[in-house]
C-alpha cells in the first residue's frame, strides 16, 4: 500500500495523543495548575493534529463531515464519533486539574476508556480489510494500542514506560514474523484472483498508463531496504529511549529525549506498516 504521509502522521500523532489522554484521564499523572494545562494541552494537541492530518488524505477534506453518518457500518465513522466523544468528555477533567475544581475522577476514567476505544477503532479501519492479509489479523489492533500506551506513558513521564518500551519491541518482532507469512497463508494467487486453473502469469498489462490501483494499492519495498528500516526503527522505538531514561534517572529531560526518539521510530514503523502491506489486487499486475 502507498504510505501516504498524512495517514502516517494521523495514526502516529493521534495514537500518542490519545494514549497520553488515557493516562491523564485515569489519574496516573498527578498535576495541577499550569503544569496540568501543558500536559493536557499536549495530549489534546497531538490528538487533534493527528485527526486533522487524516482529512488531507481525502479527495475533498469537506467530506470529513460525512464520515459521521456511517457509524453503523464504517469503522472510520465509529472512530470519528469516538474521538469527538473522548475529547468532549475529558474536557471537564482537564479544566478540573488545571483550575483545581476537584471534579470526580470517574469522568476522567470514562474518557480514558474512550480514548483507548478510539485507538482501537483506528486500528480496525485496517484490520477489517481482507484484501490486505498482513493487516487482517488480531495483531493489528494490539500493535496500535501498544504504541498508544507506550507513547502515552513516555509523554506522561511514568516509570512504567521502560517496561512498555521493552514489551513493544518484543511485540513488533512477533508481528513482523507473523505478517511476513500472512499473504502466503491467505492462499491468494493468480489462480484465486482470476478463477483459472493451471500455471498462470501476466503476459502484458491491460493498459500502459498508471491508475489509482497502481498508485495506491501497489507499493513494493526491497527486502534489504525493509530489513535496514526495521532494524533502525526497532532501536529508535524501544531500546534507545529506554537507555536514555535509564541514564537520565527518569529525569524530565530524559523523558523529553526518549519521547522524540520514540516518535521518530514510531513514524518509521508506521511507514513500514503501509509500505509492506500486500494488497491482493497486485496479483492482477504480477506484483505479488
Amino acid at each position: 500500500m502507498h504510505p501516504a504521509p498524512s495517514v502516517i502522521l494521523f495514526s502516529v500523532f493521534s495514537g500518542m495523543g490519545f494514549g497520553l489522554l488515557a493516562f491523564l484521564g485515569f489519574g496516573f499523572v498527578q498535576a495541577a495548575g499550569w503544569i496540568a494545562f501543558l500536559w493536557w494541552g499536549l495530549g489534546y494537541g497531538l490528538a487533534v493534529i493527528g485527526l486533522l492530518a487524516a482529512s488531507f488524505h481525502l479527495g475533498n477534506p469537506k467530506n470529513a463531515l460525512k464520515a459521521f453518518s456511517q457509524w453503523r457500518t464504517s469503522w472510520l465513522s465509529r472512530e470519528a464519533w469516538a474521538s469527538v466523544a473522548t475529547l468532549l468528555l475529558l474536557a471537564p477533567m482537564a479544566l478540573s486539574d488545571w483550575l483545581g475544581l476537584g471534579l470526580w475522577r470517574g469522568f476522567g476514567c470514562l474518557g480514558a476508556v474512550l480514548a483507548l476505544v478510539t485507538v482501537f477503532t483506528t486500528a480496525m479501519i485496517y484490520t477489517q480489510i481482507k484484501a490486505v492479509p498482513r493487516w487482517h489479523h488480531w495483531s493489528t489492533p494490539l500493535v496500535f494500542l501498544a504504541f498508544a500506551l507506550t507513547g502515552g506513558a513516555v509523554l506522561a513521564g511514568l516509570a512504567v514506560a521502560q517496561v512498555l518500551l521493552a514489551g513493544l519491541v518484543a511485540l513488533l518482532l512477533l508481528v513482523w514474523r507473523i505478517g511476513d507469512g500472512q499473504f502466503a497463508r491467505a492462499g491468494q494467487s493468480m489462480n484465486t484472483a482470476t478463477g483459472l486453473q493451471g500455471e498462470i502469469s501476466v503476459f502484458e498489462r491491460g493498459h500502459t498508463a498508471g491508475n489509482y490501483l497502481l498508485r495506491e494499492m501497489i507499493y513494493v519495498v526491497g527486502r534489504k531496504h525493509a530489513a535496514k528500516l526495521r532494524g533502525l526503527s526497532l532501536v529508535l522505538v524501544g531500546p534507545l529511549p529506554a537507555l536514555v531514561l535509564a541514564l537520565s534517572g527518569l529525569a524530565v529531560w530524559g523523558f523529553a529525549v526518549a519521547a522524540l526518539l520514540h516518535l521518530i521510530g514510531a513514524l518509521m514503523v508506521r511507514w513500514l506498516f503501509f509500505a509492506q502491506a500486500e494488497h491482493v489486487v497486485g496479483l492482477y499486475y504480477g506484483a505479488r
